[in-house]
């Protein structure tokens, strides 16, 4: 579940008029914040972006997902699914075993996928592929 301030300061940021993308960076940066804190681990920079993401869209961020070819099919259909779970604006009560294992699962990957290092790179890569 994201941080209160969080949801606040991306919903200002449409109220701003900046891009989804743009109000859906609060969310990665708050997850990348928790890897590094310790709060969970990630197996790479992409997952703890994916992460930050699917909150968003669950938070209720227009982000729309991947268009088809773009992404792995799985990962399109579960952008699918966040995005229509948060602009439904009806919340489910989540399965509290399912988020104990999604939690126990994360803590058992590294915290070093958040370093400063780890990102550069990732960013680096993804800009030479753009």
């Amino acid at each position: 579940m994201p941080e209160k301030e969080v949801v606040d300061k991306a919903k200002e940021d449409l109220r701003e008029g900046k891009a989804p993308s743009t109000a859906a960076g609060e969310f990665v940066h708050e997850e990348i914040e928790h890897v590094r804190e310790g709060k969970h681990g990630a197996r790479s920079p992409q997952q703890a972006i994916a992460i930050g993401l699917s909150k968003a869209r669950r938070a209720g961020i227009p982000l729309a997902p991947p268009k088809p070819g773009k992404t792995k099919e799985a990962t399109r259909k579960s952008a699918e699914r966040d995005y229509s779970k948060g602009q439904s604006g009806t919340a489910k009560k989540v399965s509290a075993k399912r988020s104990r294992a999604t939690e126990n699962a994360l803590k058992k990957e590294p915290r070093s996928t958040a370093s400063h290092k780890a990102l550069s790179g990732h960013a680096k890569k993804a800009s030479k592929s753009r």
